[in-house]
């Protein structure tokens, strides 16, 4: 068995043209992955052209909304007819919604709620009946410090990803016996465009640094390795585990 190889496997990388997103496609990409990006950004057709490089895996885009389940459903179709198999599926999508939590609205909740944690159950349901069917595969999902924390003014966001955490686990549960392997990720304070506003303030900024012992906040590119090694056979006996990426933050 060939633990590090990933050479000619299929992916779908769902919010893949998003900060996070952009560098896991092109860590599986020029690992040999064929790739399928689902979202709904009007820049993943020019996001795809520029993936598309000579020597590398092919990168393909499905428009959808995620917020829409019927959609999702199609994408998803979509994507499986383009690539013909699955061997891996990323589930990047997140977005976010702040307000303090006496007035936080009800349709943020929902909306928040859709994207972070609904669509990433009916992802890895419609992924993991392909994979139950040809006994493997590999479900990547990416959780959050708020899969452990609460943080502030942002509510909907916490209680997304601590239920990111749970399915990733509860799936695990079910699956792991039948060759698939379910994992996530979880990011600790990232410097992209979701976070501008907390960086921003030069206050909370500095508290947060003071918390991660790297000294540093984190970029989309420290999370590929970790990426890479639960997309591969290298982790076939790692399953329901949430791997901090946070510079050490958790342990303070």
């Amino acid at each position: 068995m060939e633990y590090f190889n990933l050479m000619g496997r299929k992916g779908i990388v769902a919010g893949g043209a998003g900060d996070l997103g952009r560098s896991m496609v092109a860590a599986l990409r020029d690992s040999g992955v064929e790739i399928v990006i689902i979202d709904v950004s009007e820049s993943l057709d020019e996001f795809v052209r520029d993936m598309n490089v000579s020597g590398s895996a092919a990168v393909h885009g499905v428009h959808a909304d995620l917020c829409d389940r019927a959609d999702l459903v199609r994408g998803f179709e979509k994507a499986i007819e383009i690539l013909g198999s699955l061997d891996i599926l990323v589930n990047a999508q997140g977005i976010q919604r702040r307000h303090p939590a006496e007035q936080f609205p009800l349709e943020d909740w929902d909306e928040v709620l859709e994207v972070n944690l609904t669509s990433v159950f009916e992802l890895c349901q419609l992924a993991g009946r392909v994979m139950i069917e040809q006994g493997k595969g590999k479900i990547i999902n990416i959780a959050s410090m708020q899969s452990f924390n609460g943080g502030l003014t942002i509510p909907a966001y916490a209680a997304s990803k601590a239920g990111v955490a749970q399915i990733t686990k509860a799936f695990a549960n079910e699956w792991t016996q039948r060759g698939i392997n379910i994992n996530a990720i979880a990011p600790g304070y990232m410097d992209t465009k979701m976070t501008a506003g907390v960086k921003a303030d030069p206050v909370r900024y500095e508290r947060i640094l003071a918390r991660i012992p790297a000294g540093r906040w984190g970029t989309p590119e420290d999370l590929c390795g970790p990426l890479l090694f639960l997309a591969m056979d290298a982790s076939n006996y790692l399953s329901g585990a949430i791997i901090p990426v946070d510079g050490g933050m958790l342990c303070m």
